[in-house]
C-alpha cells in the first residue's frame, strides 16, 4: 500500500511526541530529524524535505505548540496542514469545455507508466457522466500498443479512432477531431506514443500534435513506483511541452511515495488523480487533504464513502438490511457482499481507510486470498443449501468440503463464523435502529463481516 513505510515511521515520531506532557524546542527539533529521515527515505526531494521541516517546526516552535495542553497532537495538526498545503491544498477538476464543445486532451508519458490504460479509465468515468469521448490511438510505434486501447476501450465502452501504424500520429490527431466534430463527441484523449526515457522526437512529435489540433489539457501520466525519476519526468514535460495537470499510477503498490509529494511543489501543476489499481474503474480524483490524512495514519472515510456510493446497489442494500434485521442472512447474501466489497478493493484496502486502522498490528498479513476459500466454499455448495443453511448436516459439510478441496473442519469452522455474524449483525442492527444511525455500506447497517 502507498506510503506504507512513510506513515509507519511517522506514527512512530508522533507516538513519541504524544507520550510527553510538554514538548521542548529540543524534542521538536528531533522529531523534525526523524521526519526528514522519514520522507528523504520516501524518496521526496531534498530541497522539498528541507523546506517542509523548517517550515513545519518553526511553527511549532511559534504557535504556542510548547505551551499547549496537547502538544503532540498540535504538532501532528501541523504536519498534516502542511503536507496538504504541499501536495496542493484541494481538489483540481479536470477542465472541459462547457455543452458539446469539443475538448482535447494529449495523454502523455514514458513507456511503462501505464498511459493507454489510463486513458481507457479516465474515457470510462468522462462517459459516466454524460460525456461523449473518443479514445484516439496516436501510438504507431509500440507494438499492440493500439489493440491494448482497442480491448481496454470495449471493456469501457467507448469508442477508437484509429488508422492504424501506417500513418504519422499528427494525421491521426488532425483526421480524430474531424471525425469526431462530426459525430457529435465533445471530448477527444488522444494516446500518444511513449519512450523509455525523455528524448527529443518524442518531444517534437508532442509539438507538432499541439500545432496541428487545438490541445484544451495536457495530461502526464508518470509511475508513482519510480519516485523522484518521475518528479525529474514531470519537470522535463513541463519545461518542454507544459502540462496541464498529472495523474499518478500504481500508487497502490509497494512505492514510496515521494512523487505525490514533491510534483507539485516542483511543476507547480496539480496531480488530478490516482491510478489505485489495475481495473479499469481504479481511477480516484487526488484529494490532497485526504492523502494527507493517509499518510498520517488518520485514515480516508471521505474516499471510502464515495468508493461505496459508486459501487454499492441502493436496492440490494436495502434486501440485505431487512433480512439483516430478521437475522435471515444466507450464503448468497454472504457471496453479494463479498464480491461487492472486492469490487471496492478488497478487505484490506477499506480497512486501510478507517481512522487508526493503519496502526492495528498485523493489518498487513490480513490476506484477501482468505475470501477466496470461503467463495470456494459456497460455490460448492447446492442453490438449496446456499438458499437454506439450516440443511447442512454432516453428510452435506463432507460433500461440500470435498468439492472445495479442504478439510472438513474448515468448512465447519467457516459455518460456524456465519451462524455466528448472522446474530451479531441481527442485534447490532436492532441497535442502529434505536440510534436511528445509518452506515457506510447503505440502508442503517453495516457489512456482514
Amino acid at each position: 500500500m502507498a506510503f506504507e513505510s512513510l506513515s509507519d515511521k511517522l506514527q512512530n515520531v508522533f507516538k513519541t511526541l504524544r507520550g510527553k506532557g510538554r514538548l521542548t524546542e529540543a524534542d521538536v527539533h528531533t522529531a523534525m530529524k526523524e521526519v526528514k529521515m522519514a520522507l528523504l527515505e520516501a524518496d521526496v526531494s531534498f530541497k522539498i524535505v528541507k523546506q517542509f521541516t523548517r517550515t513545519v517546526e518553526e511553527r511549532a516552535i511559534g504557535a504556542d505548540v510548547l505551551g499547549s495542553l496537547t502538544p503532540g497532537q498540535t504538532v501532528i495538526k501541523i504536519v498534516n496542514e502542511e503536507l496538504t498545503r504541499l501536495m496542493g491544498s484541494e481538489n483540481t477538476e479536470l477542465q472541459l469545455n462547457p455543452g458539446m464543445a469539443l475538448t482535447v486532451i494529449m495523454m502523455m508519458g514514458l513507456q511503462g507508466a501505464g498511459k493507454t490504460t489510463t486513458a481507457a479509465k479516465l474515457a470510462g468515468q468522462l462517459k459516466a457522466k454524460g460525456k461523449k469521448p473518443l479514445l484516439v490511438a496516436c501510438d504507431v510505434y509500440r507494438p499492440a500498443a493500439i489493440k491494448q486501447l482497442e480491448v481496454n476501450a470495449e471493456r469501457v465502452g467507448v469508442p477508437v479512432f484509429t488508422m492504424g501504424d501506417q500513418n504519422s500520429p499528427v494525421d491521426i490527431a488532425r483526421a480524430a477531431c474531424e471525425h469526431a466534430r462530426k459525430n457529435s463527441m465533445n471530448v477527444v484523449l488522444l494516446d500518444t506514443a511513449g519512450r523509455l526515457h525523455v528524448d527529443e522526437d518524442m518531444m517534437e512529435e508532442l509539438r507538432r500534435i499541439r500545432e496541428a489540433v487545438t490541445v484544451d489539457q495536457t495530461i502526464l501520466v508518470v509511475d508513482a513506483m519510480t519516485g523522484q525519476d518521475a518528479v525529474n519526468v514531470a519537470k522535463q514535460f513541463q519545461d518542454q511541452i507544459g502540462i496541464s495537470g498529472v495523474i499518478l499510477t500504481k500508487l497502490d503498490g509497494d512505492t514510496r511515495g515521494g512523487a505525490a509529494l514533491s510534483i507539485r511543489a516542483v511543476t507547480d501543476r496539480p496531480i488530478l488523480y490516482v491510478g489505485m489499481g489495475e481495473k479499469l474503474t481504479d481511477l480516484e480524483p487526488f484529494y490532497p487533504d485526504r492523502m494527507a490524512g493517509r499518510i498520517l495514519g488518520m485514515g480516508d472515510v471521505l474516499t471510502l464513502i464515495d468508493r461505496v456510493s459508486s459501487e454499492i446497489d441502493e436496492d440490494q442494500a436495502r434486501r440485505t438490511e431487512r433480512k439483516m434485521r430478521k437475522g435471515e442472512l444466507d450464503f448468497n447474501d454472504y457471496l453479494e457482499q463479498m464480491q461487492q466489497m472486492k469490487k471496492m478493493g478488497g478487505l484490506t484496502s477499506l480497512l486501510g481507510m478507517l481512522p487508526g486502522m493503519g496502526q492495528l498490528k498485523g493489518l498487513d498479513q490480513i490476506d484477501d486470498s482468505a475470501l477466496k476459500r470461503v467463495e470456494s466454499i459456497i460455490y460448492s455448495m447446492t442453490k438449496e443449501e446456499r438458499a437454506n443453511p439450516s440443511i447442512l448436516n454432516p453428510s452435506r459439510k463432507s460433500r461440500i468440503a470435498r468439492g472445495a478441496g479442504m478439510d472438513i473442519a474448515e468448512v465447519n469452522r467457516f459455518i460456524k463464523q456465519f451462524e455466528q455474524s448472522k446474530k451479531m449483525m441481527k442485534q447490532m442492527m436492532g441497535n442502529m435502529g434505536k440510534r436511528g444511525g445509518r452506515g457506510l455500506f447503505g440502508g442503517r447497517g453495516g457489512f456482514p463481516f
